[in-house]
């Protein structure tokens, strides 16, 4: 968070009056990060999902004091990008990852407990709930320091149904954060 506002703070400094200060951040208070600002209404949060080439949606965070105008000018760009947008309040996790985390988290929960195998796990979410990765698999894309970071801030503002998951920790722990490092849940070599 303190490199977010110490570069908004900046940007305030060194951007035209009138442009729009956009950030893209999965759990990160956008009304936080404005308020390094002096102009806490020209801040919006424009969160791409992971990876960015193959998803096609972007949330548009709109932070406490976010200006409507604002807001559509976030949409109309990430619209120009193709990609589709929603819109979340800034309210912990938003909405992609307030519900995300906790369904990669409770997948590495049933690993780590032996409910299934991981391929077992990703297949019955993949054919049960009609989604193109399990949480498995959707983990070692997004990264699973990535994941752990953002679980942990859940934790932190939203309680212990947010907790990280041991074999999450135990992986970062590891340095196996998935496809990035060629290992996490699978291995890709």
């Amino acid at each position: 968070m303190s490199i977010k506002q110490d570069v908004f703070a900046d940007l305030d400094v060194v951007t035209d009056d009138g442009a729009v200060l956009a950030t893209n951040t999965s759990t990160l208070s956008i009304t936080t990060i404005a308020a390094a600002t002096d102009r806490p209404e020209q801040v919006v949060g424009v969160h791409f999902m992971n990876p960015v080439p193959v998803m096609d949606g972007v949330e548009v965070v709109v932070g406490e004091k976010t200006a409507l105008g604002v807001v559509e000018v976030a949409h109309a760009f990430a619209e120009s990008l193709e990609k589709e947008t929603w819109e979340a309040n800034d309210k912990p996790g938003f909405v992609s990852n307030r519900i995300l985390m906790p369904w990669i988290n409770e997948g590495v929960r049933a690993l780590d407990e032996g409910v299934a195998t991981k391929d077992d796990i990703d297949r019955g979410m993949k054919l049960g709930t009609n989604v193109p990765m399990g949480p498995l698999e959707l983990a070692d894309h997004i990264g699973l320091d990535v994941c752990l970071d953002a679980t942990e801030t859940l934790h932190e503002q939203l309680g212990e149904r947010f907790r990280p998951a041991y074999l999450l920790t135990r992986k970062v722990e590891a340095g196996d954060l998935g496809k990035k490092t060629g290992a996490g849940f699978y291995e890709y070599y």
